[in-house]
């Protein structure tokens, strides 16, 4: 059947060559009307680490000789400033642009990991993913409200595009620059090594490990040296932009710290806001370090399908972050177009889609119960996150138990699967 594919790529490749500049187009026209304006204030879209307004504010303190890390209050990388206050637009239909590019690009990487899994050079479902990553609300939404998430997402999927098609150092330094801008992307390093060092197929279905496929796990420690040459250059480059190292506890510091409790979609926020002051920093270490918790469980069971893996830590990573918003469970969910082989496995799909549509329309309706009409509190939202959270942690247990179940087969009459 992949033959087939590979001898006939013309008619599919017409296909997808006339549909995503459909779909990416479709995208530039939604940016240039009044909706970004509108959704930019919006604290569900962006975190106070991604928001286009703090970001905006930075550059203008930037251009006009201001630190702006010594008000405590910018997140955003360094990097971000000297690219925002030198080649990129920040702002007119120059941003509107830039914006959908990111978006566009990041649909265009999935596409390519879906071929690279696949060993084809093209296929029907192309246009599919591309059009589920690009009018993914979870994902367009943000993006209009010119969120940093939406770079951050598509610096991920060039990341693992580059690690499926063998280039080391490309995908090395994609995602050096990405942990610089986002710290807690740190969590796929691991199975973007392990992809470096294996292959992009799928072996859900005959999971061998990889001790006994011959791989050389010297290679990923000369590869992590790698990244961490890139990931140094990149720390003295933020130094130099600045000038000083007051960004570090700033922008990285801000993940772990949390010291912006502006409202989000994650867990974090409303549990410090009423944690007492001495129990803080406790909490804060175990918080953080949960996070970090799933790479070796994951890595280690999926050791031969470090694609998979990176997706389930991605999943793990739109769950539990400090600071999210709807993109980094976005990102996860459109993942799953190019892992159709769970689909057959999947256990309670229509429960975890009404739960996201549950969540959906709950956050938004509580959030202007409580800061536009008030008569809510904050307790009404944080309820709907605690939903939207039940909504995640579903589609991820699916997505486990359909890539354990794979390499079991099909149920058979009269017998029951049970853990050993």
């Amino acid at each position: 059947m992949s033959s087939s594919r590979i001898r006939s790529p013309s008619k599919f490749t017409l296909e997808f060559g006339l549909a995503f500049p459909l779909f990416a187009a479709a995208r530039l026209v939604l940016s240039l009307t009044n909706l970004p304006h509108v959704l930019k204030y919006d604290h569900q879209l962006s975190s106070p680490l991604t928001s286009y307004l703090n970001l905006q504010e930075g550059i203008y303190l930037f251009k006009n000789g201001v630190d702006p890390y010594s008000g405590g209050t910018f997140r955003h990388s360094p990097l971000f400033l000297s690219l925002f206050t030198t080649i990129l637009p920040a702002t007119g239909v120059g941003s509107s642009i830039l914006w959908t590019l990111g978006d566009a690009s990041g649909a265009w990487a999935l596409v390519q990991i879906w071929r690279a899994r696949q060993r084809i050079s093209s296929s029907q479902r192309d246009s599919l993913i591309a059009a589920l990553y690009l009018f993914n609300p979870y994902l367009f939404l943000p993006n209009l409200a010119h969120s940093t998430s939406s770079f951050d997402n598509a610096l991920m999927l060039f990341s693992l595009m580059f690690a499926s098609q063998g280039r080391a150092s490309a995908s090395l330094l994609v995602l050096s620059f990405l942990v610089q801008i986002s710290p807690s992307s740190i969590l796929i390093l691991a199975p973007v090594l392990l992809l470096l060092i294996t292959s992009p197929v799928s072996r859900l279905a005959s999971p061998q490990p990889l001790t006994s496929s011959g791989v050389q796990f010297r290679k990923s420690g000369l590869l992590l040296v790698e990244f961490i040459a890139y990931f140094t250059v990149f720390t003295l480059i933020s130094a130099l932009v600045v000038g000083n190292w007051i960004w570090i506890p700033q922008t990285w510091g801000a993940t772990t710290n949390l010291p912006d409790l502006t409202p989000n979609t994650g867990l974090w926020w409303y549990f410090f806001t009423e944690m007492f002051d001495h129990f803080r920093p406790m909490f804060l270490m175990v918080f953080s370090i949960h996070l970090f918790m799933y790479i070796a469980p994951i890595c280690i069971k999926f050791q031969y399908d470090p694609l998979f893996a990176a997706f389930l830590l991605i999943g793990i990573l739109g769950t539990f972050k400090s600071y999210p918003s709807l993109s980094e469970p976005g990102l996860f969910l459109s993942m799953i177009t190019i892992f159709p082989e769970l689909y057959p496995y999947f256990r309670h799909p229509i429960i975890t889609a009404l739960l996201h549509f549950h969540a959906s329309l709950l956050m938004p309706l509580f959030n202007s119960l409580w800061l536009n009409q008030g008569t809510g509190n904050a307790n009404f939202y944080y309820a709907s996150t605690l939903v939207f959270a039940c909504s995640n942690g579903a589609a991820l247990i699916d997505c486990i138990w359909a890539g354990l179940r794979i390499a079991i087969g099909e149920e058979e009459t009269g017998y029951t699967v049970v853990q050993e």
